[in-house]
Order: C-alpha cells, then structure tokens, then sequence
C-alpha cells in the first residue's frame, strides 16, 4: 500500500499533544507484548476451537490462525463458519492470569498529563479492557471502552468498525490519533483523516504493513511515545 494517499496531511509528531482525542489500542499496546498476556489468550482459543470442533490440538491452532488472517479475529472466523456465540468464546478466551503484567506508575503520570480525550478500542470485550486497566491503575484515565461488542462484531481493520466508533463519539478525524501495535489495523483510521502510531513489535502480524504510508509514526513502546509527546 505504498501508493496510499490519507484525506488531509497527519499531524507532526510536534503536533501531537494537541490532539483532542486519543484511540488506543488494548492488548501489546497498552501493556508491553514481552510480558506474553496474550499468549494465555492465544492458547484459550486453541483449547475453545478443540473443544467446539472436536479436532486436535494442531488443527484447532491452524484454524486459529488461517480465521485470524482471513477474517480479522478467530471469533469472526468462528462466528461465520461454525455459528459460535461471540459471548461465549470472549468470557472462555479472557479467563487468563493478569499477574504478569507489570505495573507501570510512568504510565499513570504520562496519561494524567495528556490533553484530550483517551479511548481504548479493542477487537477483545469491554470487560478484558477493564480488568486489565484496573489492573495497571489506569482506568481512570479512559473516557470509554470500545469494544468488539460496540463494533456489532464487526473487528479491525474493517473500516465500518471505526466509522461506527467516529459517529458512536464525534470524533472528529483531522484531531485525532491511534496508537496500535499492529500496523495494519492503522490503515482505515489513516484513510480517514486521523494521524496514526505504531508500536514497534516483533510479530510478523504486527508488521504487516509497518513500511506502508498510513503509518505516520511510531515507537518502540507506549511509554517512550508518551514521553516524547510530552516533551519528558
């Protein structure tokens, strides 16, 4: 996508802290991807998929995996192929230990002193976003949860999903900024006139689409971004 044209110039890195909204993304944006939280979730949906389609551990991965790419998220895969309840396959998925997650009191005082509104926007439930908030302390400075739910199961990166967040809350794109560590769910939020960051990360999923022009900027994790928004 390197021919990728946005509706108005993203704003400068310099800019930035005078954004009047704020979308973050949830799981290895706002908490580090080395502590592996996700990895417990990955491993519930293997065990979700053996369950429900009684096939073996190494099917149920490939299954998993193949939805993720072709669908957005394993739950949209299952949903359209096997009729799965999306409530059951979150509360079954999200069961997981928040112990690893270290507790990051420069992330309380970085979000404290950022301008405009915080959302977090998920392909997970509002109740995963929650927990893991409450967890690191941090809950207090989103204004909202959006969610899978919200997005009427509709996951990233497909474009009405963030149409629907844009209308669900004025969010006005040219004042606006996302912060994903998988670069290709920036896209949509860029062909729509907001300015995009992405958190560097290791995952062949998660660079897919680094190098592409929607990506306006990034960082190596969510706390060093905050830090030079901040000027800190």
């Amino acid at each position: 996508m390197t021919g990728f044209l946005p509706c108005n110039p993203p704003m400068s890195f310099d800019e930035l802290a005078s954004a009047e909204t704020w979308i973050f993304d949830l799981d290895n944006t706002l908490y580090p991807a080395t502590c592996g939280l996700f990895k417990q979730v990955e491993q519930n949906m293997t065990r979700f998929i053996m369950e429900r389609l009684e096939v073996g551990r190494d099917d149920a991965f490939r299954i998993q995996k193949a939805y993720f790419q072709s669908h957005g998220t394993t739950m949209h895969g299952l949903m359209h192929h096997h009729d799965v309840n999306p409530e059951d396959f979150l509360d079954y998925v999200h069961d997981i230990d928040l112990a690893p997650i270290p507790l990051n009191p420069d992330l309380e005082g970085l979000l404290a002193g950022l301008r405009g509104r915080k959302l977090v926007y998920t392909n997970g439930s509002t109740g995963h976003a929650k927990n893991i908030t409450r967890h690191m302390g941090i809950d207090q400075y989103f204004d909202a949860v959006f969610d899978i739910v919200a997005a009427d199961y509709v996951p990233k990166p497909e474009a009405q999903a963030y149409h629907r967040l844009a209308r669900d809350y004025r969010i006005n794109p040219k004042t606006t900024v996302m912060v994903e560590d998988m670069a290709r769910n920036l896209a949509p939020a860029a062909a729509m006139g907001m300015t995009t960051v992405w958190i560097e990360t290791r995952t062949p999923w998660g660079r897919d689409g680094a190098e592409a022009d929607f990506v306006h900027h990034r960082a190596p994790d969510i706390v060093t971004l905050l830090r030079r928004v901040l000027d800190i």
